[in-house]
């Protein structure tokens, strides 16, 4: 075989698309299935939810703009256009921010991983975390670290991220910590002010050892249940200077468009200096890859965040999705509480996970009786945005019995 001994007996397919796949194709044979493996938004009758206004969007944008290479980095309105958004409430980190465009938020993770980080370094994040993460690692020939997520109260065990990120600057002199906040895939998880503050003490307690850098995956921000989902970066201005701060955005989830692939990598660099080559790096890490992005999407979206009366429509029609998605929420909540599950605290997202010692074994259990759930180590992973708020109760007793 020509291929590499490092790549070789990789598996062919993504094991969640794996389980989406088999659970199809059940349902499609007349069974009785309910599917909670896909991360996509799904209407009651299995339907994808899809923004009208994101759609009607995306095909107004003509054929002449659709054709074009991009630029490299991603067309200037649509960076303009992220940062803006990201940051409607704080002007200094809009002043110090440089982007570029990738293919959906999973682009953003890769840039991060392959800038900041050497070959051979390891990543740090949660010890649950969204599987890809561990594949880009992979790909980049760098490695992947944890710390454990939740403490003796439930709450993010700062304590044991404090300790590993001594660790990584000890062994490596430089650390990359990944979060995924608010609605943390998969746990479902958000942090409170309270937990954010005290990341970012931790982080500055240890800026002094080298260069730290906190990548804030924000994939689900969009779909918080608290009424402001950038609430937590007022939290992070203390960090501007003294460690490197990014951010994947992505408008897959956000405008329901997962196959445009339209993200970007967020970066904030106080010093303009450093802001330049943070800006070639990843600019230059764009043509290594995949050299440009749909021109077409990026207009479309760019049309979608600075049109007032595009961004008020799709506002709006996010939060019927939203409130789709919330009763979900609370009928998992009620149903999971009677039935004694041991999960972490779970106010909104696409996600949850519940703890259980024999994970592998309870999901091919759960496959017999028709119930499709995501096998992680120490828990499985319920993707509810794909389960009909009906079939709530069957998922619950699934995973209870």
């Amino acid at each position: 075989m020509n291929v590499i001994p490092a790549h070789q007996g990789r598996p062919s397919d993504d094991p969640i698309f794996a389980l989406n796949k088999e659970a199809t194709a059940r349902r499609a044979r007349g069974e009785s299935i309910v599917n909670a493996t896909v991360g996509s938004l799904l209407h009651d009758d299995n339907r994808l939810a899809i923004l009208p206004t994101a759609a009607r969007a995306v095909h107004e944008v003509p054929a002449e703009e659709w054709a074009p290479y991009a630029p490299i980095a991603g067309a200037p309105d649509f960076l303009d256009a992220v940062s803006t958004d990201l940051f409607s409430t704080e002007p200094e980190m809009k002043a110090s921010a440089v982007a570029v465009a990738t293919p959906g938020g999973t682009g953003a993770l890769r840039h991060a991983i392959a800038n900041y980080l050497e070959p051979g370094q390891s990543l740090l994040t949660t010890s649950f975390f969204w599987g890809p993460y561990q594949t880009l690692c992979d790909e980049s020939d760098r490695k992947l670290a944890t710390f454990s997520m939740f403490d003796g109260e439930g709450k993010l065990d700062t304590v044991a991220l404090d300790k590993a990120l001594a660790d990584h600057l000890t062994t490596q002199k430089r650390a990359l910590l990944f979060i995924n906040d608010p609605c943390h895939n998969p746990t479902g998880y958000s942090m409170t002010p309270a937990e954010w503050r005290a990341v970012v003490e931790r982080l500055l307690a240890h800026s002094a050892q080298g260069p730290i850098t906190l990548l804030c995956d924000t994939a689900y921000f969009a779909y918080a249940a608290r009424p402001d989902p950038r609430a937590f970066l007022k939290e992070l201005r203390p960090l501007l200077g003294k460690v490197g701060l990014g951010f994947a955005w992505s408008a897959s989830k956000t405008f329901t468009h997962y196959g445009l692939r339209v993200g970007a990598m967020v970066a904030c660099v106080p010093d303009a200096k450093e802001r330049a080559a943070t800006e070639a790096a990843l600019s230059y890490s764009c043509r290594g890859t995949w050299s440009n992005c749909s021109r077409g999407g990026m207009r479309a979206i760019t049309r979608l965040l600075t049109e007032p009366a595009l961004a008020r429509s799709s506002d709006a029609e996010r939060e019927e999705l939203k409130a789709l998605l919330g009763a979900r929420v609370t009928a998992f909540n009620h149903a999971a509480t009677a039935r004694g599950l041991k999960y972490p605290r779970y106010e909104g997202g696409f996600f949850v996970t519940v703890f259980t010692d024999d994970a592998h074994e309870r999901a091919m259990r759960m496959k017999e009786k028709g119930v499709f759930v995501v096998p992680a180590k120490g828990a499985l992973r319920v993707a509810l945005c794909s389960v009909a708020e009906k079939d709530v109760p069957r998922l619950v007793d699934a995973l209870a019995e």
